[in-house]
């Protein structure tokens, strides 16, 4: 819980000597008018990426926590989504990594050579350590009236869009300095299941929508060719864990609530098992197992023949250049890879040659917009978009969550509770 130190305040003015505060661990001190003043503290979590062995990557401390904003809110979270930054990177928005962030997702044994993280295992969580949180607003500015609130109040349940500032780590209070950046989530929606919205659902959303505008610029350059008019385009989910669970899901939902289903066909390159379950959830999507026993070209046939062909756009949500080659492999000769930003910015300059030399193209794609968010949250609230499983555990038990997903002992995501509001 926050730690709202006391004021003291008996310490005479005429006197030279400052109030003896060494017995105040935990604080800030700052002396004004004789007065020792104690910031409010609360505790922050922090996950760094596992080292070759998993341990010492989970982190407790308390920080001062800043008053809230004029024009914003502080957030008392409840849930957030278990993910971690790698700690060769900075704690900047755009260097975020995900679960599975340079761990080879494919080979045991390019994983185990490699720092960071410790086990070919590993599944991908978010690309947003700390952002993926809900909770309930604690504080509102005292510059916010009825005109202004967004209809917003006190103690109301929400979820917080990944603004640029947003602090990474996991803390028991989040400082939002505009309400634009704050949802409401409905009662009847699980606050666990709110907190895997802002970020690996939105990135999801974003990368499905953004491969929907792909293929129908694609059809109207085919639509000159009656033969080629007459022919769907394939989609290939390249991916395993949270943000390929969810890609599939609302994949599903928009194709066929937009009649892009009798265009489109969507395959799932399944990296381990969630491929199998897939298969049995989603009829209308096929899946082919990236087995790493076999060669190189036997995936990339293995692949064509079960999408029918090469493919036309790649949702690619590996994190290695691996990933990415396969996947252009796949591609057809004009096709499209989308990647999220954070995977474009390290692996980009490295294709770079390779894309000069072809009409393939590799598009970065952001995290999604706030109206987005608004819109997921209503998808899934009214159960027309299902979350992908989920286990819910107390954020003491970090640690131990760390462990279980480097040994894929947690099937789809991990989510921290703070406290209990339900």
């Amino acid at each position: 819980m926050p730690v709202d130190i006391c004021r003291v305040t008996s310490v005479s003015k005429t006197t030279n000597s400052t109030p003896d505060i060494s017995q105040t661990p935990l604080s800030t001190v700052s002396i004004t008018n004789g007065s020792c003043i104690m910031n409010k503290l609360c505790r922050q979590l922090s996950i760094e990426s596992p080292g070759p062995v998993v341990k010492n990557c989970v982190f407790n401390f308390f920080v001062p926590i800043e008053d809230t904003p004029a024009l914003g809110a502080r957030i008392e979270i409840v849930c957030a989504g278990a993910c971690y930054r790698r700690r060769d990177r900075s704690a900047s928005f755009s260097s975020m990594s995900s679960v599975a962030s340079d761990l080879s997702d494919y080979c045991a044994s390019v994983a185990s050579s490699q720092s960071s993280p410790a086990h070919a295992a590993v599944r991908e969580g978010s690309l947003f350590p700390g952002f993926e949180v809900a909770g309930v607003i604690e504080s509102l500015g005292n510059e916010i009236n009825e005109e202004n609130n967004c209809g917003l109040h006190i103690g109301q349940r929400v979820i917080v869009y990944p603004f640029e500032e947003a602090p990474a780590g996991y803390a028991e209070l989040l400082v939002v300095p505009d309400l634009k950046y704050i949802v409401p989530i409905p009662d009847h929606l699980p606050i666990s299941v709110a907190a895997m919205l802002p970020t690996g659902a939105l990135l999801a959303m974003n990368a499905v929508f953004k491969a929907h505008d792909v293929v129908i610029e694609m059809l109207k350059e085919r639509s000159s060719d009656a033969n080629d008019s007459k022919k769907k385009c394939k989609i290939l989910i390249v991916g395993t864990g949270g943000l390929a669970l969810w890609a599939v899901r609302i994949a599903s939902y928009h194709f066929a609530s937009t009649g892009a289903n009798n265009y489109i066909d969507v395959t799932v390159a399944s990296l381990r098992d969630e491929g199998f379950r897939l298969a049995t959830e989603m009829k209308s999507v096929s899946v082919v197992q990236w087995n790493e026993c076999l060669y190189e070209p036997q995936l990339i046939e293995r692949t064509q023949n079960m999408c029918g062909g090469p493919v036309d756009v790649v949702i690619d949500f590996g994190t290695t250049s691996r990933s990415l080659h396969r996947s252009l492999h796949c591609l057809s000769k004009v096709g499209v890879v989308l990647v999220s930003e954070e995977v474009a910015e390290r692996l980009l300059p490295k294709f770079s040659r390779l894309l000069s030399e072809t009409q393939q193209k590799i598009i970065p794609i952001p995290t999604g917009s706030i109206k987005q968010l608004h819109d997921l949250v209503n998808l899934v609230a009214e159960k027309k978009i299902q979350p992908p499983p989920y286990s819910v555990f107390p954020c003491e038990q970090a640690s131990e969550v760390i462990q279980k997903l480097c040994n894929s002992e947690i099937p789809g995501r991990a989510i921290l509770r703070f406290r209990d509001i339900e």
